[in-house]
């Protein structure tokens, strides 16, 4: 499977945080790659920055955007909880969040303009 893009990772972020409980980002980004059944050489391509892993830099990416959006917070640095919003948007059961889908949470549109 390709790595996937942040959007597509949006979704599965938030049910891995479905239990309410805070966990760190490398703990997401780890259930994550086993979801999406990535291969340790997909889990360790690069960036052509060399510094940090393609698939990190979309997890990291696709935190940011739901934390802009008020569906996750950061209680403290490289911790992710999900928010009463996360919970209420889970609880609809979505197909998919991606940017549009965010568009309707007045934070992140005030993040993107």
């Amino acid at each position: 499977m390709p790595i996937p893009d942040f959007q597509t990772i949006m979704l599965p972020f938030m049910q891995v945080l479905a239990d309410g409980k805070t966990k760190s980002v490398k703990e997401v980004a780890s259930s994550l790659a086993v979801q999406f059944k990535l291969t340790d050489e997909e889990r360790h391509v690069l960036l052509p920055s060399g510094q940090q892993s393609l698939f990190s830099n979309r997890v990291g990416w696709a935190k940011s955007h739901l934390k802009n959006a008020g569906l996750i917070t950061n209680p403290t640095r490289g911790n992710a909880v999900i928010s009463d919003a996360g919970f209420a948007v889970l609880k609809a059961n979505p197909e998919f969040i991606n940017c549009k889908f965010l568009r309707k949470f007045p934070s992140y549109l005030k993040s993107v303009l």
